[in-house]
Order: C-alpha cells, then structure tokens, then sequence
C-alpha cells in the first residue's frame, strides 16, 4: 500500500501547516497573537456556529486581566441577554473553549499557547470558591474558572 504524502494529510485537515497562509487569509485582520495560518484557520471555521467572535472573547479576557488592584472577583452578568452574558468571565472562557476544540490541530495549539498564558495570570489574580459546586445539575465536572469567586450580588 502507497504511503501518503505529508501534505495531502494536512491538507485533508484544513490546515496550513509548513506553508504559507493563502493569499485571502493575508488580506484580512490578524487574530490577536496568533500567527498567519493560525488566524486563516480561524476564519474558515469563524462561521460554522460561533456566536461570538474570538478576538472579542479574547480581548474581553485581557481587559479583566489588566484591571487595577490585587485580587479579582468575576461579576456575574446582570442580564442573559447575548452580549451582556459577556460580563461574566466564566461565560467568556467557556467561549474560547469552545473555539480551541472546534480549531484544527495546528490553530487550537497556537491558541492554547495564548490561553496557557492568560489562564496563569486569571489563577494568580482570583481566588477558588471552596463552596462553588463542582459538577453540573447533569453530574458533569465544572471547569476549574466556573470555581473561582465571584463578588457578592445582594
């Protein structure tokens, strides 16, 4: 049996591993820290269900990060609304979750890489919740930024 080239894997997959992104990738905006195949990846799959856009998610990410002071607290959102769910960080991470598992190979590391950044600071920043549930209604584990604490509402 032939053994198939390693560029018509990758190009199976949709991704622009050991070559350039195509010439339409380049005409567009860069993804924040991401490099040019990397952000082409993000494009293509930009419209298979997202409903918000990754480089929103991430500079909503940023902008909690750089706030003055010591310790942060999350803030739930006031409202469900789409777009004001937003203010709650937990919603926002969720959101770049969802687009690291839905990038190819080759985007989801680059963007892990910048999440692995960003997480670190949110970890060093926030305090855990003792009494946050660990496990959904459904018996299904939280993520670990659902089990951070939050400012109190009254």
């Amino acid at each position: 049996m032939p053994r198939r080239r390693p560029g018509a894997l990758r190009a199976e997959r949709g991704t622009f591993a050991g070559r350039r992104a195509p010439a339409w990738a380049r005409e567009l905006p860069p993804v924040d820290r991401l490099s040019p195949e990397a952000s082409a990846d993000v494009h293509r799959v930009r419209g298979r269900g997202h409903f918000y856009p990754l480089e929103d998610l991430l500079s909503r990410y940023r902008a909690f990060l750089e706030r003055p002071g010591g310790r942060l607290r999350l803030t739930y959102a006031l409202c469900p609304a789409p777009g004001c769910e937003l203010d709650d960080l937990a919603v926002v991470r969720d959101g770049l979750a969802e687009w690291c598992a839905d990038l190819p190979p080759e985007a989801r590391s680059a963007l892990a890489r910048v999440l692995v950044g960003l997480d670190a600071r949110l970890r060093r920043r926030t305090l855990p919740d003792p009494e946050a549930p660990r496990t959904d209604r459904a018996g299904t584990p939280r993520p670990w930024w659902h089990r951070l604490r939050y400012e109190d509402h009254q």
